[in-house]
């Protein structure tokens, strides 16, 4: 496959975008927040990944890491842009509230408060945590393979990993409210709890 890519061979593009369209749209949209973005963050990825597919070896394993890679990078520039906007948008007048009554609505609503917790937890980490978290703990990525997307040594992925971990903790613990239900917990709290694979060894 990666020989195949390398090459420029069509056919092994679009099996590539088959099998990691989806994950590298996860990523965007888990690094942003926001479902337009992830979309626009999926499609620059593939486009950027064909352009530079020369600079992918023909040895090694899953091209996953390096698409996501290039999607972390295209998310931070979409973060950038979308400050800009919000900055922009915050001096204009408000436009009259429309209430939507539809039924299908609802399940979205609530898919996009969630996901608006989630996306305020991680942003009070820093951008290098954030990054690592979305990719060990969201993407499946493992250590090795997360440094490989980001160009960064395996002991600073330990290290940022480990770091946002704690600060997650911390900050649950300083939002801790009485539950509604038992055994609730806050966003920031189970996202330092959810699982991150090994190294391959």
């Amino acid at each position: 496959m990666r020989r195949r890519v390398r090459q420029g061979d069509r056919e092994a593009f679009a099996q590539l975008y088959e099998d990691f369209a989806r994950a590298v749209y996860n990523h965007g949209l888990r690094l942003t927040g926001d479902w337009s973005a992830a979309e626009e963050i999926m499609s620059e990825t593939f486009l950027t990944a064909w352009r530079t597919r020369a600079r992918v070896h023909e040895e090694g394993g899953s091209l996953l890491p390096w698409l996501l890679g290039i999607a972390t990078h295209k998310a931070d520039n979409a973060r950038r842009g979308q400050r800009r906007r919000q900055l922009f948008l915050a001096r204009q007048p408000q436009p009259p509230a429309e209430e939507d009554f539809a039924p299908r609505t609802v399940g979205r609503i609530d898919d996009a408060r969630r996901l608006r917790a989630v996306h305020a937890a991680l942003g009070r980490l820093r951008r290098q945590e954030r990054e690592v978290l979305a990719l060990c703990v969201w993407s499946g990525l493992d250590y090795q393979q997360t440094a490989e997307a980001l160009g960064i040594a395996v002991g600073t992925v330990r290290s940022r990993l480990s770091r946002a971990r704690r600060k997650l903790a911390r900050l649950a613990e300083e939002d801790r409210e009485p539950p509604v239900t038992r055994g609730e917990m806050t966003s920031a709290a189970a996202i330092a709890a959810l699982p991150v694979r090994e190294e391959l060894t």
